[in-house]
């Protein structure tokens, strides 16, 4: 796959991310407020983020700022590049886990 499909594709997984990310953290703050959601981080470090947030959209942006910076090298090592898409299928994984166990 050309490099530029590449980023477009993940420029597109990504904003499948934002805007389920806006959803689920409306879901979190109403479940707060119900006295549920008493986390400290959605992910850990093992999974590749260094954010550490009870909400979604930071993790978000991280993989935003990521991207930019991949798009910045002529060339994307291919352990970043895998790095960055694994990151992105566990943020849409359980984003659609917390959409489906939080109706």
């Amino acid at each position: 796959m050309p490099y530029t499909q590449v980023i477009k594709q993940l420029k597109e997984s990504l904003q499948t991310g934002y805007r389920q990310a806006i959803d689920a953290d409306k879901r979190l703050d109403e479940l707060r407020q119900a006295g549920h959601g008493k986390f400290v981080a959605i992910f850990t470090e093992e999974q590749g983020f260094t954010q550490k947030s009870n909400r979604f959209l930071p993790y978000v942006q991280e993989l935003a700022n990521e991207l930019e910076e991949l798009q910045s090298h002529t060339h994307i090592p291919p352990e970043a590049l895998e790095a960055h898409v694994q990151k992105i299928a566990a943020l849409l994984k359980t984003l659609h886990l917390f959409k489906q166990n939080t109706k």
